[in-house]
């Protein structure tokens, strides 16, 4: 009697498991991602993006990286459309209205910190890099229990030390440099040169910032696909915090930070070995669900974190 209850309960575990990872409901199941690079543009338009049928300024990301992975034509900053902010969605997975100068750090802990506190990895396997000084708060939290827990490697601004806004052509090969030498498992990379000149009303260098980080973006890949441990096993993501007003709208592309579809829409090209290749998603989704993805990806539990996982973009299509 006993060994039929027993053939019985072992014949249910298999089919329960079997059906398990069909479904991909699964807390374990196997990506070839071992790496997730967030690379955020800062706040170029769609209307000179992919907004603009010519894709005269991104020729790279549309002809050359979206082909390779997967494009969004509904992607947005659902939350508030300020830099400090839309980093903060991406990094904690919650829209928080944040001020805006640096002052003021996130309230939740981060995929950093959740990463490095479940793996018990060095901190050198999370990084934080941005041309924005200000951005060292994504390395912070005011969350009771995580405050000065878990933190993860910091370079931004003047020399790392969270001043200043150095151009992007001099910051990107160091943020290369990291890349390469520590192969962090999660981190995310800020080019700011276009929000810049933006808001400095320099029409002419908003444009060639646009076509630099278009090359700069490409050069991600290409360093990521040439590294014999980053290749294959590396998902990237490349998107922006936020849009800018519409011409109409206040001053136009100078400023940000409202609820106009300039501000809110963005884009999104996903790249990595989980992936499709050469596919459109036409589906909303927002800034949240990046951070949901890689967490995802990397089997990082985010208790706090609001996203969905873009379940439509994987090989395998929906796993719900």
């Amino acid at each position: 009697m006993k060994n039929n209850i027993l053939l019985g309960l072992l014949i249910a575990a298999t089919i329960y498991g079997l059906s398990s990872f069909w479904s991909g409901t699964d807390s374990e199941k196997k990506y070839k991602t071992e790496h997730v690079v967030i690379l955020v543009l800062d706040g170029p338009r769609w209307s000179e993006t992919f907004g603009d049928t010519s894709f005269q300024y991104v020729p790279n990301l549309k002809h050359h990286l979206a082909p390779q992975g997967v494009f969004f034509n509904d992607f947005a900053n659902d939350g508030p459309t300020y830099t400090i902010s839309g980093h903060t969605a991406l990094s904690t997975g919650v829209y928080q209205r944040m001020e805006n100068s640096g002052k003021e750090i996130p309230k939740h802990p981060s995929i950093f910190q959740y990463y490095l506190k479940q793996s018990k990895a060095d901190k050198r396997k999370a990084w934080v890099m941005a041309s924005k000084g200000k951005l060292n708060v994504l390395g912070h939290t005011k969350s009771r229990g995580w405050v000065r827990e878990y933190y993860p490697s910091v370079y931004t601004g003047k020399n790392g030390s969270a001043t200043g806004y150095p151009a992007d052509r001099l910051m990107w090969p160091i943020f290369k440099e990291i890349l390469v030498d520590h192969k962090p498992v999660i981190s995310i990379i800020n080019l700011l040169d276009i929000d810049g000149w933006a808001h400095q009303n320099k029409w002419d260098r908003y444009i060639k910032s646009i076509i630099q980080n278009d090359k700069i973006a490409r050069d991600v890949w290409e360093t990521i696909q040439s590294d014999s441990i980053l290749k294959d096993k590396t998902t990237l993501f490349i998107t922006n915090d936020h849009g800018r007003h519409l011409d109409h709208v206040k001053d136009g592309y100078v400023s940000h930070g409202d609820n106009c579809k300039g501000c809110r829409k963005i884009s999104l090209i996903a790249l990595g070995p989980d992936f499709k290749i050469g596919t459109t998603v036409d589906n909303h989704y927002d800034l949240l669900d990046i951070n949901a993805t890689a967490a995802e990806l990397l089997h990082i539990d985010m208790p706090t974190a609001k996203g969905e996982v873009i379940w439509e973009m994987f090989n395998n299509g929906s796993q719900k």
